[in-house]
């Protein structure tokens, strides 16, 4: 009776070891909430490469565009919360919520780790009268609202609220200038070069080519460090003396209900492939600005994003939902 036990006992406990297997056993989905080609389907594959080696399984980056990255962002927060199916999250989804395009908040995803944050800078056309940012802001202040135009971003969008944010944090109405929505930086350099705008709103290397033609020149990037690649560029506080940042990011999600131990696992290796020599040597040449934090830092970021970009919203008079 007691080698039965015994037998019974050996049995049960290699098929609880078979059950609860090392996370993780087979392949990762990867969800880009953007089509392939762009910024975000670039570093998202960089980092599922390098994950691929850190957790030994394949890392699926799999696109899914579509509603202004709704639909890619909703199915990274309804999916099975087993750790196989992530997402790679960017600033929009910070908005959606204020601009009424769901219920989705920052903060209703488990955050995992951030990797990117793409400052945003303050472009004008060489031969613009302003050599600094607060000469300006100065003359901003001093002329009618909808004097000066700025372009090189859609309403609402990261870089549209970054400046927003530069503006109000320097006791500028972020109504006080006109912006001319684009479809991205590279329209926004035209219309500047063609002399109908003012300033860009873009991140530093998307105004590389401008910059290397000496048709623009950037007065400041919205950045808590100067950027590496572009050394002679003040950051904001240099610039004004009132610290901010602004701009967009990517990090790694997934929906609530993890178990602690897997979102741990992936926690320690997206931190270790965004460290890694490889990701970063991949970001510098690329330009895209490298931020990686840790799940608590990145809960804390996503928190503030909320609230941030909440009170943005409603002082440019787009949100949809009151602070």
């Amino acid at each position: 009776m007691l080698k039965k036990l015994a037998t019974s006992a050996i049995v049960l406990a290699i098929s609880a070891g078979a059950a609860m297997a090392e996370f993780p056993e087979k392949p990762i989905t990867l969800i880009v909430p953007w089509a392939a080609g762009g910024g975000t389907d670039a570093v998202a594959r960089i980092l599922a490469s390098g994950l691929e080696k850190e957790l030994g399984v394949s890392v699926n980056v799999v696109n899914k565009p579509g509603g202004g990255s709704v639909i890619g962002h909703s199915e990274m927060l309804t999916t099975n919360p087993d750790g196989y199916t992530l997402g790679f999250g960017t600033a929009e989804l910070s908005t959606f919520y204020w601009a009424g395009q769901s219920e989705i908040k920052a903060t209703d995803f488990n955050p995992i780790a951030l990797v990117n944050f793409d400052s945003g800078a303050f472009h004008v056309p060489t031969s613009s009268d302003w050599t600094d940012v607060a000469a300006a802001l100065e003359e901003i202040k001093a002329q009618p609202a909808g004097t000066f135009k700025v372009s090189g971003t859609g309403t609402g969008a990261a870089y549209h609220l970054a400046f927003a944010g530069f503006l109000k944090a320097n006791g500028v109405d972020p109504l006080a200038v006109t912006l001319v929505p684009s479809q991205g930086a590279a329209p926004g350099f035209q219309e500047l070069a063609a002399g109908g705008i003012d300033v860009v709103l873009s991140s530093l290397p998307e105004g590389m080519a401008m910059m290397q033609a000496e048709k623009s020149k950037p007065l400041a990037v919205f950045s808590e460090e100067r950027i590496a690649a572009f050394p002679d560029v003040p950051t904001a506080e240099e610039a004004t003396g009132k610290p901010f940042a602004g701009g967009t990011w990517r990090g790694v999600v997934g929906p609530q209900g993890l178990d602690p131990e897997v979102a741990k696992t992936l926690e320690d290796a997206v931190v270790k492939v965004g460290n890694s020599e490889e990701f970063v040597a991949f970001m510098n040449e690329k330009g895209f600005g490298l931020r990686v934090r840790g799940s608590e830092a990145f809960g804390e970021f996503l928190a503030e994003q909320h609230v941030q970009v909440g009170s943005i919203m409603n002082d440019l008079g787009i949100a949809q939902r009151k602070e």
